[in-house]
């Protein structure tokens, strides 16, 4: 939990164009301390069955820059190996794979002040994204 010398962070994924959290997505988190400083990476998790990564690591002292890794191509190509394996039966001409990941990767960046609770929620859709401080 946050401190009087430092901030927290806490994020979640969901998937907007499934109506449902997105599990299994990998999150990295990085800090720095000022926006000259070189980013120092402190680990990460992945999502859980509720879109939450629940292990993310606590940020140093002086934090003034958090940055959010997620990786979602993986989560899509899974999703979307599923959905067609789902839909050959069906329709055996769509197994071309469509137009695959418009972005294989989401980075957020946000600057923090000691004390506060940062809740970063990421809502993910094949070709968007938007991301908002929670509460």
């Amino acid at each position: 939990m946050s401190t009087d010398t430092t901030a927290s962070v806490s994020t979640h994924i969901l998937d907007t164009s499934a109506g449902r959290p997105a599990e299994g997505v990998a999150v990295h988190l990085s800090a720095r301390p000022g926006r000259r400083a070189d980013w120092q990476a402190l680990g990460g998790g992945a999502t859980d069955a509720d879109g939450r990564c629940k292990d993310l690591p606590a940020l140093p002292e002086g934090t003034t820059h958090v940055r959010l890794d997620f990786a979602v191509e993986p989560y899509f190509e899974e999703k979307d190996a599923k959905r067609q394996a789902d839909a050959q039966q069906d329709a055996p001409a769509n197994r071309d794979g469509g137009a695959g990941v418009f972005f294989p990767e989401v980075a957020i960046t946000f600057a923090v002040v000691p004390g506060e609770h940062y809740h970063v929620p990421l809502l993910l859709n094949p070709f968007g994204y938007s991301v908002y401080r929670g509460s």
